[in-house]
C-alpha cells in the first residue's frame, strides 16, 4: 500500500467537530419525547404540519426538517433519550448533509455539549484505508468548553482503535502495527523500544517467538513508556495477533474471515494509551503489545510441543488456535517484573465469551471484587459494557498439562473464557491489581455511533475507571 495513512489520534475536524457556531449554521432542535406533546401544542401550524407529515414525534433518534422562512427545510428537530444524548447525535450525524449544524439556543440547557460532541464524532465515522483522511462533510459547531474537548479526545482515540481494527492484514501486518504503535507512542514523546525476531530467544520472551515464527513479517514485543517515574504505575498488555489463521489447526472459512480483527486487544490498548496520554492523566503509563501473525509454515508450533515462557513454566499445546494466551503469557509475565499498581490485558482471545455474551458486552475478570465491580460500574456508565465473570480455582486442573505445566487450552473447550482466564491468571498473579478483558473488538450490527466493524469494546470503561481511581495529581 502507498503512502499509509500513520493512524494518528484524528483532530476534531477530521471528526466533524466545529468552533463556536455561526449564524448560518442549521439549527438542532434536540427533545425528548414526554416534552414533546407540550412543546409541539405551543408551535406554529405550519411548523406543527410539516412536523406531522414526518411523522415527528419525539421518539429518540428520531428527526424531522421545520420550514425556514421561505417555507424550505430549515432547523431538525431531533428526538434524544435523556439518559443517551449521544446515540440521537451520532444518528443525524451518520445521515446529515454535508454543511453545518449548531444546538438551538434555547435547548434550555438540556443538552450536554460533551455528549452531542462525542455522539457526533463517533457517527461520522466512516474506515477509509486511504493515505489521507478528508474532515466530516457534516459539522457539529460548539463552543469551547472541557466536556467538548474531553469529547473530542475520548472520539479521537476510539476512531483511532477502530481503524487499526478495520484496516486488512494485507496492509496491517506486524510491521506496520508496530510502527503505528511507535508512531502514536511519538506523538505524545513517550519512549518506545522493540524486540524483533530471534532477539525475542535472546532477550527472554520464547513465546512470543514461538507463536509468530511462522510467519512472513517477524514477531516483535513493543514496550512504551510515558509519565513521570513515582506516580502510580498503569501498565496495559494488549494481544496484537495480525491475522490467525488457526495455526496447524487451521479455522474453518467462516472462523477465519474475520480475524484481522485478532490484534483487537493491541488496538484497544494503543486507543486507550492514547486517550491515557492526551488527558495527561497522571500516571506512569506503560503499554506492552506483543505483536505476531499466527501462521502456517514447517516451522509452525504443532499440538503436543512444548513452549518455554519467560515465567519459566512450559506450555503444551492443545490448540495451535489458542495463540493469543501465549503471547500475553512472556508478556504479562514482563509486567510483572516492575511490579505496576494494576496491570490490565484486553484480548480478542474465546469464542466462549462471544458465545455468552455476544459482541455487545465484554466478558471481565478482575482478580479481587473490587476491581471488578468498580470496571463493571465505569461500564455502565459510559454505555460500555463489560460483565464480571468468576475465576473459578475448581476449573483450574483443566489447564493442567500432561507433560508440560499448562496446557493452552482445557480439552474439549470446557468453560473457555474462564480457564483462559486461569491460563493467564499463573502469570499475572504478583499483581495485586489485574483485570484481564476478553472482548470482541468488533460490530456486528450497526447501532447509532457504532458501525459494523471494528471497534473499541472495553475503552471507554477502562478509562472511565482509571480516571477515577488516579484522575486527581
Amino acid at each position: 500500500m502507498s503512502n499509509p495513512r500513520s493512524w494518528l489520534p484524528e483532530s476534531a475536524q477530521q471528526m466533524g467537530i466545529g468552533e463556536a457556531p455561526g449564524r448560518a449554521t442549521r439549527e438542532v432542535r434536540p427533545i425528548t419525547a414526554p416534552r414533546w406533546e407540550g412543546i409541539a401544542a405551543g408551535l406554529d401550524r405550519s411548523t406543527r404540519d410539516w412536523l406531522a407529515v414526518q411523522n415527528f414525534d419525539g421518539t429518540p433518534g428520531a428527526s424531522a426538517y421545520a420550514p425556514d422562512g421561505d417555507g424550505r427545510p430549515g432547523a431538525i428537530w431531533l428526538g434524544v433519550d435523556e439518559n443517551d444524548v449521544g446515540s440521537a447525535f451520532a444518528g443525524l450525524a451518520a445521515r446529515a448533509p454535508e454543511g453545518g449544524y449548531r444546538i438551538a439556543d434555547d435547548a434550555g440547557g438540556s443538552i450536554d455539549d460533551g455528549d452531542a460532541a462525542l455522539g457526533w464524532a463517533l457517527g461520522t465515522y466512516r474506515f477509509n484505508s486511504g493515505s489521507e483522511t478528508a474532515p466530516a462533510a457534516a459539522v457539529l459547531h460548539l463552543g469551547p468548553s472541557p466536556d467538548v474537548e474531553a469529547s473530542v479526545r475520548r472520539a479521537a482515540a476510539i476512531r483511532l482503535s477502530r481503524n487499526l481494527v478495520n484496516c486488512p492484514a494485507n496492509e496491517m501486518g506486524p510491521d506496520r502495527l508496530a510502527g503505528t504503535a511507535r508512531a502514536v507512542a511519538a506523538h505524545f514523546d513517550a519512549a518506545t523500544t522493540e524486540v524483533v525476531g530471534d532477539a525475542l530467544l535472546a532477550e527472554g520472551f520464547p513465546a512470543i517467538h514461538a507463536v509468530g515464527r511462522a510467519a512472513g513479517e517477524a514477531p516483535r514485543l513493543i514496550d512504551i513508556r510515558w509519565g513521570t517515574p513515582g506516580r502510580p504505575a498503569v501498565t496495559l498488555v494488549g494481544k496484537g495477533v495480525c491475522f490467525d489463521t488457526g495455526g496447524l489447526n487451521v479455522k474453518s472459512m467462516a472462523g477465519m474471515r474475520h480475524m484481522k480483527r485478532d490484534m483487537g486487544g493491541a488496538a484497544v490498548v494503543l486507543g486507550l494509551g492514547a486517550l491515557v496520554m492526551s488527558e495527561d492523566l497522571p500516571v506512569s503509563l506503560r503499554i506492552l503489545l506483543p505483536i505476531v501473525e499466527n501462521a502456517i509454515a514447517g516451522d509452525a508450533m504443532r499440538p503436543g510441543d512444548l513452549i518455554a515462557t519467560r515465567d519459566g513454566a512450559t506450555i503444551e499445546i492443545e490448540n495451535t488456535d489458542c495463540e493469543g494466551r501465549i503471547i500475553l503469557a512472556d508478556a504479562l509475565t514482563y509486567a510483572m517484573e516492575d511490579n505496576p499498581d494494576i496491570v490490565i490485558d484486553c484480548a480478542t482471545l474465546t469464542g466462549s465469551a462471544r458465545t455468552a455474551f455476544g459482541g455487545e458486552i465484554q466478558a471481565l475478570f478482575a482478580s479481587n471484587d473490587t476491581l471488578g465491580r468498580a470496571l463493571q460500574e465505569a461500564g455502565a456508565r459510559t454505555g460500555d459494557a463489560v460483565w464480571q465473570m468468576p475465576i473459578w480455582q475448581g476449573y483450574r486442573a483443566k489447564v493442567s498439562a500432561p507433560t508440560g505445566d499448562l496446557l493452552n487450552m482445557a480439552p474439549g473447550g470446557y468453560a473457555g473464557a474462564i480457564t483462559a482466564a486461569l491460563f493467564l491468571q499463573h502469570f499475572a498473579a504478583a499483581a495485586s491489581d489485574w483485570a484481564h478483558l476478553d472482548i470482541s473488538a468488533w460490530n456486528d450490527s450497526a447501532r447509532p455511533g457504532r458501525p459494523v466493524g471494528g471497534e473499541a469494546t472495553g475503552l471507554s470503561a477502562i478509562f472511565e475507571y482509571l480516571k477515577g481511581r488516579f484522575g486527581q495529581s
